[in-house]
């Protein structure tokens, strides 16, 4: 057996591929091994390989990019020996899931590599946050992963309406997603689910007190990762996942379980918002000015829509929240663009004082 396909035969259960092997070919000639990064843990992290799993150092691969770094589903490759041993590159990533990091500096923290589903788990056990789904969303369409909506503890919701009212909700706020509903501690909708992340790579996503390490469990069939119960006052957890480890499915395919997050700021993640809110971008389209921010301009086919029930006065907000928040991330690295934002904000503001003015002038 050559060593190409003891790699496809060994680390095939991981997603390796002829893609990856070709990929890897350059440094296949170097004698290096190919394998697939399970954990990463202060600078060292764990590889599977043909041989098994080694621990490795990042050091050699690790820039002052922060969104270059070595993660979790990251394909690299390694040296077959010494002490340290190193990681001496990663293949180039299909899909990397990023968020901006809580500095101020404006930076990406990438959260896990070469992803082609985004599971977020969204807890039926407090009240439904749409807004932070939808932040979710974003951030998982940005990534070229599919995203699907995970209601996870939906035994604590035993009228079946209002538990259909509660997917519609999430329905209206997840156009073209889809939305499931699980019960890890009773097994139900669990058969939908293994179906859904069956193949190919799914990072688990959500808050701390999600359901994320039950329902890892769940679909590893085996208790893998520790599980704490959530306060009963906010249904928040602590943090029983501390880092992002890639878990081999039985039923096919692979989990990156990641911690709870707290923060989920978006990095550059335009056309992720634009594809949560893809009606409103439809109705854009309609607007008398290419331009339009949706607030005061005449013509605007949006706010038309808010008025005629159309469109939720809810998403039009969390909208522009979000293209907001994206659009400053975006103009810290950005001079022409923040010069824009500035110009943009003095031609509001003189829009709004003008507008002021006619008020008084028709109360005088």
């Amino acid at each position: 057996m050559t060593s190409s396909s003891a790699a496809l035969f060994a680390l095939a259960p991981y997603g390796w591929d002829d893609a990856w092997a070709d990929a890897f070919t350059p440094y296949e000639a170097e004698g290096l091994l190919p394998g697939r990064v399970i954990r990463v843990d202060r600078g060292q992290c764990d590889v599977v390989t043909p041989g098994g799993v080694l621990r490795a150092d990042t050091a050699f691969v690790t820039p002052h990019d922060p969104l270059r770094v070595v993660c979790t589903g990251d394909w690299v490759a390694v040296e077959p020996g010494g002490n340290p041993r190193y990681v001496r590159a990663y293949l180039p990533r299909r899909t990397s899931f990023v968020r901006s990091t809580s500095s101020k500096r404006s930076e990406g923290q990438i959260l896990a590599a070469n992803v082609d589903h985004a599971v977020i788990a969204v807890s039926l056990a407090v009240e439904l946050d749409l807004g932070r789904v939808e932040r979710f969303l974003a951030l998982a369409w940005e990534s070229g992963a599919q995203p699907v909506v995970v209601l996870t503890k939906a035994d604590l919701v035993p009228d079946p309406v209002t538990l259909g009212h509660l997917v519609q909700d999430v329905e209206t706020s997840a156009p073209g997603v889809p939305v499931l509903t699980v019960s890890a501690l009773h097994g139900d909708g669990l058969d939908t689910l293994v179906a859904l992340v069956g193949s190919g790579t799914s990072v688990l996503l959500g808050q701390s007190g999600a359901g994320k390490s039950t329902l890892a469990n769940a679909l590893v069939g085996e208790d893998v990762m520790d599980v704490k119960a959530a306060r009963d006052v906010d249904g928040k957890g602590r943090h029983t996942t501390t880092t992002r480890n890639l878990l081999a499915l039985p039923s096919g395919g692979v989990l990156i379980d990641t911690p709870g997050l707290r923060g989920v700021g978006l990095f550059d993640a335009g056309g992720g918002v634009g594809q949560v809110f893809a009606e409103i971008e439809e109705l854009a389209e309609r607007c008398r000015f290419h331009d339009c921010s949706h607030e005061s301009e005449p013509g605007c086919a949006v706010r038309s829509a808010v008025e005629d029930g159309e469109l939720p006065v809810r998403r039009l907000e969390s909208y522009r929240k979000l293209m907001r928040e994206n659009q400053w991330i975006v103009a810290k690295t950005d001079a022409r663009l923040r010069a824009e934002i500035k110009k943009d904000w003095k031609r509001k503001g003189a829009q709004g004082r003008a507008a002021m003015e006619a008020k008084r002038g028709r109360w005088s």
